[in-house]
């Protein structure tokens, strides 16, 4: 009689181990997508793989094959929000000519983009996690720089620029931070408009 062929050992693979396979669709950026919309919902202490993986409909494997820790994965987030700011806002921007009206348009524009300043406050909530407290620096300098440059070429003297944009900045920053200390909640949309109308009048040059 024949015996019977030996049984092969199958060695479990960690449940944290990638798969060999891709399981799914999901690209990089949709992970950080999904990152970003759950900080702006929750905040950033909400950002976890198993969450994220049900809220996308696919297993952790998936979360795997992009990215090696939680960590990693919000820092990518953190990074295309970086990126979608630089290219949406200020590329915008580049395409008005005259200084005054680039500042105006910039307070404009800035005023609608309401998800961004959600999770900007969730960010300011977190700077003391070390892969946030990075972004706040390089965004707040990217602000700053540009809003000086921009109080420059609108005929302001280099200190009295530099003043003009860190006061900009702070009525930015200080208004956000007001919202969350008393839990106000969001201003109508005409009340807001006035108020951004008003910060513009009194900020950019005549």
């Amino acid at each position: 009689m024949s015996r019977p062929a030996p049984k092969l050992a199958v060695t479990a693979q960690p449940a944290d181990a990638p798969p060999p396979e891709r399981p799914s669709r999901l690209s990089a950026d949709d992970w950080a997508q999904a990152a970003l919309d759950l900080i702006a919902e929750t905040g950033v202490q909400a950002v976890a793989v198993e969450p994220l993986a049900r809220r996308l409909g696919v297993t952790k494997g998936s979360f795997y094959w992009h990215f090696p820790s939680r960590d990693a994965l919000l820092q990518a987030a953190l990074e295309r929000w970086e990126n979608v700011e630089q290219e949406a806002l200020f590329g915008a921007l580049e395409k008005v000519p005259d200084a005054r009206e680039r500042l105006r348009a910039l307070f404009h524009m800035v005023a609608r983009e309401y998800k961004s300043h959600v999770i900007y406050s969730a960010l300011l909530k977190a700077q003391d996690r070390p892969t946030v407290q990075p972004v706040i620096e390089r965004v707040s300098k990217r602000r700053l720089d540009y809003l000086t440059a921009s109080f420059r070429q609108a005929g302001l003297g280099r200190e009295d620029a530099q003043h003009r944009a860190r006061l900009t900045y702070a009525a930015y920053v200080g208004f956000l931070q007001l919202n969350l200390q008393l839990h106000q909640a969001r201003m109508q949309q005409d009340e807001f408009d006035a108020y951004v109308e008003h910060l513009a009048q009194t900020l950019v040059p005549v």
